[in-house]
């Protein structure tokens, strides 16, 4: 008949030390990879999030794809440039980049 007490003996660390002890590091990997990875593009998205809801008309921006252009009107999910006299396009809101002449907020993608 197997004994219980000898199968749990099995997994427990032979020196007798806590069986929490193993869950150390892997904690420490978990806060590692929050801090550097996970806590900056929080902020990050933030930072854009907080560009976007603070368009207005007038602005002179810059789309992620290089496009310039002045902000004729503005959408929940899109807004109205005006490229050259008398052109406009409509670009979705997630596009603008960042203003003008300034570091852009949203980083273009690497293609």
């Amino acid at each position: 008949m197997i004994n219980v007490d000898s199968i749990f003996a099995m997994g427990a660390p032979a020196d007798g030390a806590s069986p929490w002890l193993q869950f150390v590091p892997f904690v420490l990997v978990l806060a590692i990879f929050y801090f550097i990875i996970l806590l900056p593009m929080k902020r990050k998205q933030a930072k854009v999030t907080e560009f976007l809801g603070a368009l207005k008309v007038g602005d002179r921006v810059i789309t992620t794809g290089g496009i310039h252009g002045q902000i004729t009107r503005l959408g929940d999910v899109s807004v109205q440039m005006q490229i050259a006299d008398k052109v406009r396009i409509e670009v979705a809101k997630a596009s603008i980049g960042g203003y003008q002449g300034q570091e852009p907020v949203v980083e273009p993608a690497n293609q």
